[in-house]
């Protein structure tokens, strides 16, 4: 919690009545919990940036509201920045089984862990590879951050001066599906090499 400035929720202009008053009197018990809303239906993209927007602290972390983050997760992220705050730090994925709830997540013997790297394809599509063999071997544990030529979208860590120096995400994006590549783009541009820019983390919590 020392490490956490502030929990910002934004409402994108919901219609459901629960997330109206019910939800400021239940979050009323959290001190570092902001709400904010949106006047009007913006989409994902510019509800994310109104959330950015907000915030106070030196380092956004965007999480989608279907992500769990396991106990440790925050340090690995924020020790990355504080490095070289053009990094830009994205979890490993791991899933959630639909029916059972069962935290599902790489259980292979250590070293022959299969690490997610971001990609896309010509058609703008981004997509999932694995770390090739070649790359792996510049890994000394599997708990170091690797290097990934794009990124995900609903989870990832940045400073707030790297992004606002970005332009943030482009606000004529309405949904998800687009806005992690530009990103992406966006950072390699910077940077002038594809493979300096995402660092992913391999750690799980057993």
């Amino acid at each position: 919690p020392e490490l956490i400035k502030e929990i910002i929720l934004v409402d994108d202009n919901s219609t459901m009545p629960h997330l109206k008053k019910q939800l400021d009197d239940y979050m009323k018990r959290f001190p570092k919990v902001k709400i904010v809303r949106a006047p009007t239906r913006v989409g994902l993209i510019r509800a994310r940036m109104l959330g950015s927007d907000a915030a106070r602290g030196k380092v956004l972390t965007f999480l989608d509201s279907h992500v769990e983050p396991t106990p440790g997760w925050l340090p690995p992220l924020l020790d990355r920045i504080a490095r070289n705050f053009t990094n830009v730090v994205v979890p490993v994925i791991d899933a959630i089984n639909d029916n059972t709830f069962e935290y599902m997540y790489d259980k292979s013997p250590p070293g022959s862990e299969h690490r997610a790297i971001g990609i896309f394809e010509w058609s703008l599509t981004h997509n999932w590879g694995i770390l090739s063999d070649r790359e792996k071997v510049k890994y000394n544990d599997t708990s170091e951050p690797y290097a990934s030529p794009t990124m995900a979208g609903g989870l990832f860590a940045i400073s707030k001066r790297y992004w606002e120096y970005l332009g943030k995400y482009d606000p004529g994006f309405d949904i998800w599906g687009g806005e992690n590549l530009e990103l992406s783009f966006k950072v390699c541009r910077m940077l002038d090499c594809l493979y300096k820019s995402y660092l992913f983390f391999y750690f799980h919590d057993p």
